[in-house]
């Protein structure tokens, strides 16, 4: 039931049944200011800190299904984020909660990329004492970082030579943040080289992540994925619980750069797109060059996990 071929061929199947829909808020759907728009007509102003100066945090659960998966992990994040930058939710969790369901519900979107932003508002740092921040909430159609198509076969990345990724002592990973300059630079690299996805490391000779996903690397039945320098995933955290429920070791710790080219099998990982073979590194193959045994075994056990009470919810529709 939750082989590569069936669910991504049960989403296709969805995500016509969307396209077909007369529904206005089928494209998506934005909060702003205690306000519903169609997300294509969603505005902000000019003048937030968010937009000026990428102050703020934000979280990316997301629906698979028409069930809500991992939505308190996440909400767990935002608020520690906001806590580490002394950022204020608007609305309590619970109101964040309802509204973002009511949303999801009045879509019709069974499968949802969900985003909360919360920046620091209208007025600048210094007068942080005195701020009312601001909170934008978006649901759109499932995004995702590596297509369907390219996840049955798997997809390029390089280690990138000209940029490292920003150390945690000047910005902080554990903060989910939109300042990618070096996930910026490193895509464009993965594209010069003729690549698609990019792998940063830290300048001491271990890897950390890329732009907007963890690494995991697995070598002799073992999955290893960095420590330092990235963001505690939740994708990662629910790979990490599926790989040991399936018997297999994993290590949290420094990964070499070097054990990516000595690697068995490669993976990344984020919400937008879950569990993504990596096949060639640097133009070279990885593990001959096929989606290997332990990571379509991992892929199929996350995807199976998002109808699993534990970790989900159902929606109810109109």
């Amino acid at each position: 039931m939750y082989s590569m071929e069936a669910v991504l061929g049960a989403h296709q199947k969805r995500n016509e049944l969307l396209t077909a829909s007369s529904n206005p808020l089928a494209g998506g759907v934005a909060w702003i200011e205690g306000e519903l728009y169609p997300l294509a007509e969603a505005r902000i102003p000019i003048l937030d800190q968010g937009f000026l100066r990428s102050d703020l945090t934000y979280d990316v659960p997301a629906v698979w299904d028409g069930r809500f998966f991992r939505l308190d992990d996440h909400l767990d994040r935002l608020e520690a984020s906001c806590e580490k930058m002394r950022l204020k939710m608007p609305l309590d969790r619970a109101s964040v909660r309802a509204k973002l369901v009511e949303m999801v519900a009045k879509s019709g979107i069974r499968d949802a990329y969900v985003e909360l932003i919360v920046t620091r508002g209208l007025k600048f740092i210094r007068e942080y004492q005195s701020y009312e921040n601001n909170l934008y909430l978006m649901v759109m159609p499932y995004v995702w970082a590596m297509r369907p198509e390219m996840q049955m076969t798997g997809g390029p990345a390089v280690v990138t030579r000209t940029v490292r990724r920003t150390p945690p002592g000047a910005m902080d990973p554990t903060i989910k943040n939109l300042q990618w300059g070096d996930f910026v630079r490193g895509w464009l690299e993965a594209m010069d080289r003729g690549a698609v996805y990019s792998l940063l490391p830290d300048g001491d000779g271990n890897i950390t992540e890329g732009g907007g996903y963890n690494v995991c690397v697995i070598k002799d039945g073992v999955l290893s994925t960095p420590s330092r320098g990235v963001l505690e995933g939740v994708t990662r955290k629910t790979v990490l619980e599926v790989a040991a429920a399936k018997g297999y070791k994993t290590v949290v710790d420094f990964v070499p750069v070097d054990a990516l080219y000595h690697a068995d099998e490669i993976f990344i990982c984020t919400t937008a797109g879950g569990v993504m073979p990596i096949t060639e590194l640097d133009g070279q193959k990885v593990g001959g060059g096929q989606v290997g045994p332990i990571t379509r075994q991992i892929w199929e056990g996350y995807w199976e996990a998002h109808y699993d009470p534990k970790y989900s919810f159902a929606i109810d529709y109109p």
